[in-house]
């Protein structure tokens, strides 16, 4: 080979290395550094089954949140895990170990059942994974994590607090409708209904207390499995117990409309307290007129915020959001989105470590907060209410509503009343 025949090929070869230097270096670092820096984030809950509409809308608010952030946190881009509960404690857990442990979620949020979350906190902590703002709201929870506050603190502050933090106000609200001649109880009897359930049972429990401390008497309970819609040994038991209230709550939208109508085909004469009514968005078209004149809790779109989240929401789904489930997950999602920017700038990193500790020596010693939500003023914890999150006006509250031919009237607190409260008709012709 001559010269000339060398130099052409040691030039060739060189122009082939470069070529393959430069395809490797053409592996943009970008997609490189997206790949590894990915946040992975477990989203719970009851995506089929009889709560596939909460998931509906747990599924839609989340999104919407994070298209906000353009699915990024800092450089970390944001990839959801959709875990199932199916609204069942032992199809949850499977799924969250399977979650955890293949899919290598970094962390989790939300869930809806408080069966679920007793038993997904403990896949969390198994996995040391920090999941925060569950919705699941029964004191066994608290309960769990006072016993071992170390093995439980994954389960990463609840949404919804416990029962009886809340329930006092249906008290005080028919309290004053007795005070102010609206209505006069024929023996202030109350009878506790409700789904079977660990939400279902504790918020009976927290309700016939706070009834029997304002002098009422309780007359009997009467609960039935989670999505049954034929009631009529349930019908039967409340009608012998003849109690001028009947105080309950139901998560399943199908049980609740089936246990509504049917009240009302057995005459029940009582004031009918049904906390679950208005928690998924198109509430009436499921119960229709049998919820007239029946008490809930419920926070109305009050917001210019959110008003507009409700806009957004039916044009990119298609169906009307709840204030208590899309508009809570959507305020929680956002939450977390702030807590992660937050975690990010503290420790230089994304990971369940990071986001543990921060949650840990951040969001529950209060010293981080969520101002900016379209439903509740303040979301915040302290070391007084953990896991709870701070109850009361300006911060975690539902006013008592009365529902009437598909809208939401405030009858309580006093400084939010729309209306007063309204003698069903039913009793008024007595």
């Amino acid at each position: 080979m001559n010269r000339n025949a060398l130099t052409l090929v040691i030039m060739a070869g060189l122009f082939i290395i470069m070529l393959i230097a430069a395809g490797c270096a053409g592996r943009s670092p970008t997609e490189a550094e997206a790949e590894k820096l990915t946040l992975t984030i477990g989203v719970l809950g009851p995506f089929t089954g009889s709560n596939s509409d909460i998931g509906e809308e747990f599924k839609g608010a989340v999104k919407m949140a994070f298209a906000n952030a353009d699915k990024k946190i800092g450089d970390y881009y944001v990839e959801f895990v959709w875990i199932d509960s199916q609204s069942d404690p032992k199809r949850a857990t499977l799924a969250y170990e399977e979650a955890a442990a293949e899919k290598d979620i970094d962390a989790g949020i939300l869930n809806w059942h408080s069966s679920v979350a007793v038993a997904a906190m403990n896949a969390a902590a198994r996995n040391e994974v920090p999941h925060f703002f569950g919705f699941g709201a029964t004191g066994i929870i608290n309960e769990k994590y006072e016993y071992n506050p170390d093995y439980y603190s994954y389960w990463m502050g609840k949404t919804w607090p416990s029962p009886e933090k809340l329930t006092g106000a249906y008290i005080e609200a028919l309290q004053e409708a007795v005070e102010k001649g609206y209505w006069v109880p024929s023996g202030y009897k109350v009878g506790i209904y409700g789904e079977d359930t660990e939400w279902g049972k504790s918020f009976g429990a927290a309700i016939a207390s706070e009834f029997e401390e304002a002098g009422w008497d309780i007359v009997g309970e009467a609960y039935f499995p989670t999505g049954a819609t034929e009631l009529t040994v349930i019908m039967d038991s409340l009608k012998a117990m003849e109690p001028d209230v009947l105080a309950g709550s139901v998560a399943t939208p199908s049980s609740l409309a089936s246990f509504l109508e049917q009240a009302r085909n057995y005459k029940l004469q009582s004031i009918i307290i049904a906390d679950g009514l208005g928690w998924v968005g198109e509430w009436y078209d499921i119960t229709g007129s049998a919820s007239n004149y029946v008490l809930g809790q419920s926070q109305p779109w009050i917001k210019e915020e959110a008003k507009q989240f409700v806009n957004d929401f039916e044009e990119k789904f298609g169906f009307t959001p709840s204030t208590s489930s899309a508009g809570l997950a959507y305020d929680m999602a956002c939450f977390f989105i702030q807590v992660a920017e937050e975690a990010l700038e503290e420790h230089g990193e994304l990971n369940r470590d990071t986001l543990y500790r921060y949650g840990q020596e951040k969001l529950w010693t209060g010293k981080t907060a969520y101002t900016n939500g379209i439903i509740m003023d303040k979301y915040v914890y302290s070391p007084d209410t953990v896991p709870d999150p701070v109850v009361g006006e300006g911060y975690f509250i539902f006013p008592v509503v009365q529902f009437f031919e598909g809208e939401k009237t405030i009858i309580w607190p006093e400084t939010w009343k729309e209306a007063e409260f309204e003698l069903p008709d039913y009793l008024a012709d007595q």
